[in-house]
């Protein structure tokens, strides 16, 4: 059976954010699943600075995704990763009961986590980032920091199951990490199953 990995989305999510992680676990040979509050279709968004006229972050409308299950129906247990996107989905779906259920799971059981820009709001709310260094958007540096966590302005952080990029620009150098460590989970759940039915 193909191991599955959850890609955590809501309206606003970031298109780049989400399809990259997206496209490149299916190369790899892991079934992605979408989850978002409800399975539905959610609007994504492009998120850009411009080069001139703006000092922000402008929106731009992206593409759609198609959510396959809805948070509150997730059992945990059955994927081997779980990826955070990034754009304006994360600061309302944080409080989602089910998704801190889940978010904690995979912290707690130390599984591979992928986060990308505001991605970080999920598992800061979930109480999951304490004492754990962590790459974001810097407009999110206030977020992990007032949740115990250490900001660190790179492209690329690895803290142990915990792997994350500031932006996605970042991908092609964060990406790569937390790839490795869903396919040992894979390897590792695998030869557990095996010894279960042998």
């Amino acid at each position: 059976m193909t191991a599955k990995v959850l890609i955590i989305v809501g309206d606003a999510t970031e298109t780049v954010d989400t399809l990259y992680p997206y496209l490149r676990v299916q190369e790899e040979g892991f079934a992605p699943v979408v989850a978002g509050p409800e399975a539905r279709r959610y609007n994504m968004v492009l998120h850009e600075v411009p080069a001139e006229g703006w000092d922000i972050t402008r929106e731009f409308e992206g593409y759609t995704i198609q959510a396959d299950i809805a948070f509150r129906h997730v059992v945990p247990e059955e994927y081997v990763g779980i990826f955070f996107s990034g754009g304006r989905a994360p600061e309302y779906i944080r409080d989602d009961p089910d998704l801190i259920r889940i978010t904690r799971y995979f912290f707690d059981r130390d599984k591979p986590v992928g986060c990308v820009c505001h991605g970080v709001e999920i598992p800061a709310r979930a109480g999951c980032v304490e004492g754990r260094r962590m790459a974001t958007v810097p407009k999110c540096q206030f977020d992990l920091e007032v949740c115990g966590g250490t900001f660190v302005d790179a492209p690329c952080v690895v803290d142990g199951n915990l792997i994350s990029g500031r932006t996605w620009h970042d991908h092609g150098h964060y990406m790569k990490h937390w790839i490795n460590l869903l396919i040992a989970e894979r390897e590792r759940m695998g030869a557990q199953q095996e010894a279960v039915t042998a």
